[in-house]
């Protein structure tokens, strides 16, 4: 598996931002993988952050990708406002994986296959690094929130329970 040829990891490099790439042994028996992913890497969980795809209904397009802190709660009520839409919901898994091109457990916000309107929980703007999926099992990326929303062409909002 070569880590440089993820889409997320090109995404990152395309966009000209800095980051690093941090390998883990990925558990696939975790019952939350981003907080598994914290705990392997010795990392504090608030700094990692989890990529959920939701489908969005009576609104613009029908899916948008949410990144929130591991340990949080998506508020679909709040995303589906920041989306425009009448509500949200998770996407299912096929849907999902379909959409970003990558395997849950895998999916990051960059390098999607199809580009999602992209919301990044406020809670990031006052670390100075996050963490997020580099696009394979095992694999993370470390970036300023800035920069992700740069790579991303994400949008803040508050939109964690």
């Amino acid at each position: 598996m070569a880590t440089k040829g993820t889409p997320a990891v090109r995404a990152v490099e395309a966009a000209g931002v800095a980051y690093r790439l941090l390998e883990y042994d990925y558990d696939p028996n975790a019952a939350a993988i981003g907080l598994a992913a914290a705990e392997a890497l010795g990392l504090d969980p608030a700094l990692v952050y989890k990529t959920l795809v939701c489908q969005l209904e009576g609104g613009p397009g029908g899916l948008a990708c949410a990144i929130i802190p591991a340990g949080a709660r998506l508020d679909l009520k709040a995303l589906a406002a920041a989306a425009k839409a009448k509500k949200s919901d998770l996407a299912p898994q096929a849907v999902a994986e379909r959409s970003s091109g990558y395997v849950v457990g895998g999916i990051s916000p960059l390098g999607q296959r199809r580009t999602l309107p992209t919301f990044l929980d406020r809670s990031a703007e006052a670390l100075a690094e996050i963490i997020v999926n580099g696009g394979r099992r095992g694999l993370q990326l470390a970036l300023a929130p800035a920069d992700l929303v740069k790579a991303a062409n994400a949008r803040w909002a508050d939109i964690t329970a």
